[in-house]
């Protein structure tokens, strides 16, 4: 492709990519097709001499598009969103044609200075402790991993990294509520699953501060040394938020890591009426929030911040001779801040979204999604034969369909999930609370109205009586 024939191609896309952020309610949320569909449509072997860029945008429209879900559909209510914008979008476009290569400072100082730089502000729009220093990670699942892997090495004086594990007993603490990605980030950080420790929760879905004290003790009581709590400022299945002071003092008590996963809800700290939710958080050790999940950033782009990153910088800092310049005692190498090498130019997008949008833009949209929120549960509160299963803090609601005529009513929600999701005009999830099947929605798109919950609201209202009416007749 010549660069002439790019200017023109680029042009095409970006023409066609306006229009489907104008148009993307017209396309079904969720593509009707079946495991295999996809696939059959395309070439058995790759071609064998270069083909022209129509032909291949052509197959795109043809062969793809069918079979995409639109996360940017603010009928996308299923799992937390994947949220972009337009400054966001132009940023990605950017970052993308410069190609840069961000491991350290020299290799381009620009992006170093900006990733700290824009940190800094996202500390300040959340009204997180200056004693935090911010570092953009690909996804909460890799910060947690960083939490974890950086506690093990504080705890065993960073022998792990040196010699592998001896005769270390350490033990994880976090809700039974929390991301599966805890689970994962014990068994990658050697530390294994048996030595996590699933919390119970209240009536809220929060962690239990003196079911997790009782936990720690008996660990101790039994040889075990307690390294690290995960609590959640917004828990995947309810948004719900535990007890992040207390948890803290605890820690301290015991001298545990206390690890902060926000990764959706932190962002609503950009609220000043909503930080009661990080009420103590000064006292934890990391901290972690998506801003490609309710900030209008798109994927991947993560904050991860700690109180002290000397130890996240030993846990990881390993320097080979090509990789030492003369400046690493002046700059940050936020190659030594997370588990790659190689880094993606991210802070230019997080700065253009802040830049374009506005703190106050952003906090406009905040409160518009979480009284939608307050709006639904009052809607679900109000039916006589729906009923809410956990509280509304913020933008998720938990419900489920009630009729005592109907022996299961697991099996009937779910039915109900179903059937609106195969008519495209709307796609959730569910979640299990209290081993009862829940219809979930949460809503956090960046062109979300209140038609788009109403909607949803009476189509799902509209299948549940049709199928009530299958059921009974």
């Amino acid at each position: 492709m010549t660069n002439e024939e790019f200017r023109k191609y680029a042009h095409e896309l970006v023409d066609w990519m306006a229009d489907y952020m104008d148009n993307v309610e017209d396309y079904p949320v969720l593509p009707d097709v079946k495991p295999g569909d996809i696939l059959k449509t395309l070439a058995d072997k790759p071609p064998q001499e270069g083909e022209s860029f129509d032909k291949i945008f052509k197959d795109f429209k043809e062969q793809i598009m069918p079979g995409m879900t639109h996360w940017e559909s603010p009928n996308f209510m299923a799992y937390f969103p994947a949220n972009k914008s337009y400054p966001s979008i132009l940023g990605e476009m950017l970052m993308s044609t410069l190609g840069a290569q961000c491991m350290i400072w020299l290799t381009s100082p620009a992006a170093a200075e900006l990733e700290e730089h824009v940190m800094n502000w996202m500390r300040d729009i959340l009204g997180l402790p200056d004693s935090f220093t911010g570092v953009i990670q690909d996804t909460a699942s890799t910060a947690t991993l960083c939490a974890l892997l950086t506690a093990r090495e504080k705890y065993s004086n960073f022998k792990i990294n040196e010699r592998g594990f001896e005769n270390e007993r350490f033990t994880i603490y976090t809700s039974e509520q929390i991301h599966s990605s805890i689970d994962k980030a014990v068994k990658i950080a050697g530390i294994g699953e048996s030595s996590l420790r699933k919390v119970p929760v209240d009536d809220a879905f929060a962690m239990r501060a003196d079911a997790l004290e009782s936990t720690i003790l008996e660990d101790i009581k039994h040889g075990y040394q307690p390294i690290c709590v995960v609590s959640a400022i917004g828990t995947t299945s309810t948004t719900a938020i535990d007890p992040i002071k207390t948890i803290s003092d605890i820690c301290i008590k015991y001298k545990l890591w206390h690890h902060v996963d926000a990764a959706y809800a932190g962002i609503a700290l950009a609220l000043p009426e909503m930080r009661w939710m990080a009420e103590g958080v000064q006292l934890a050790d990391s901290f972690v929030t998506n801003p490609h999940k309710w900030m209008f950033t798109n994927f991947d782009c993560t904050a991860y911040f700690v109180k002290d990153p000397v130890n996240l910088v030993n846990t990881f800092s390993i320097t080979p001779d090509y990789l030492k310049t003369s400046v690493d005692h002046e700059v940050k190498n936020y190659r030594d801040w997370g588990v790659p090498l190689g880094r993606r130019f991210r802070a230019l997008k997080l700065w253009f979204v802040i830049r374009e949008i506005g703190v106050n833009g952003i906090r406009e949209k905040l409160q518009k999604h979480i009284d939608l929120g307050k709006w639904l549960s009052i809607q679900v509160n109000k039916h006589n034969k729906f009923e809410l299963l956990a509280p509304v803090v913020l933008n998720t609601v938990c419900f489920r369909y009630i009729n005592s005529e109907i022996p299961d009513l697991d099996v009937f929600n779910e039915k109900i999930m179903n059937t609106v999701n195969k008519t495209g005009q709307l796609f959730f999830t569910q979640t299990k609370l209290k081993g009862r099947f829940s219809l979930r929605l949460a809503f956090g798109n960046t062109n979300l109205e209140q038609k788009h919950v109403e909607n949803a609201w009476k189509l799902i209202q509209e299948k549940a009586l049709e199928l009530e009416q299958d059921y009974t007749t």
